[in-house]
């Protein structure tokens, strides 16, 4: 009987061990390494890649953001978005639907439609995002036509928060951007070339625009 309470005994006091040995290890040692070494060697990814303009935290590099002309009702849901056109635009977004979980928060919900190519909705929210995308970005000096419009200016990503479009985007909106700011199309051109990134490596990936840095940039030549 002592023989088999003892033998209990130590059981129970070896797990013991293990359990804090563990914890100590997982729990406290490995987290504050882990913590450490991306804090020393890749600051500012490990906190968000975050994007700073007039030494404030405006968004992050890898999420995307809108830029839409405030509501006339902010209570009306039936009301339509319509895009702030001085600003350049992302990809749309369609099809994420909204937070019906928690509606005291507004929270960003990422996914794709998962519709097919023949998918009738699809078609619809294609075929209107392009006439849009033709209209807003056509001025009295420089006509869009439907065989302009890239893939990314009417379909939304796999996340829907992509925060890049491609330069031929870009490119399509400098005409519009430049006359609703009063600027030469020269200047918006150059806002684009400087702030399109390669490649990655020179060989991954294509060519992108970041929105937030383009319009960051955009807000800082015309003093807005």
């Amino acid at each position: 009987m002592n023989n088999s309470v003892n033998s209990t005994a130590r059981l129970v006091g070896a797990a013991f061990r293990a359990l804090l040995v563990l914890t100590v290890v997982t729990g406290v040692l490995y987290p504050l390494a882990v913590t450490g070494v991306s804090q020393a060697l890749f600051n500012d990814k490990a906190n968000g890649s975050e994007i700073k303009s007039g030494g404030e935290v405006v968004g992050s590099e890898l999420i995307g953001q809108t830029y839409n002309l405030p509501k006339k009702d902010p209570d009306d849901a039936e009301e339509a978005v319509r895009p702030d056109l001085k600003w350049f635009q992302p990809r749309p977004s369609n099809g994420l639907g909204s937070n019906s979980v928690n509606t005291q928060y507004k929270l960003i919900l990422s996914g794709a439609t998962n519709r097919s190519g023949d998918n009738k909705d699809l078609i619809d929210w294609v075929t209107a995002a392009k006439a849009a995308v033709v209209k807003d970005n056509s001025t009295a000096t420089y006509k869009v036509k439907p065989s302009d419009v890239p893939a990314d200016a009417v379909t939304s990503s796999g996340s829907g928060l992509d925060p890049h479009i491609s330069p031929e985007y870009a490119e399509l909106q400098v005409h519009r951007v430049a006359e609703e700011n009063n600027l030469d199309v020269r200047e918006v051109e150059k806002l684009v070339a400087d702030n399109t990134d390669g490649r990655t490596l020179g060989f991954v990936g294509e060519p992108r625009v970041n929105v937030l840095k383009l319009n960051i940039a955009l807000r800082e030549l015309t003093g807005k």
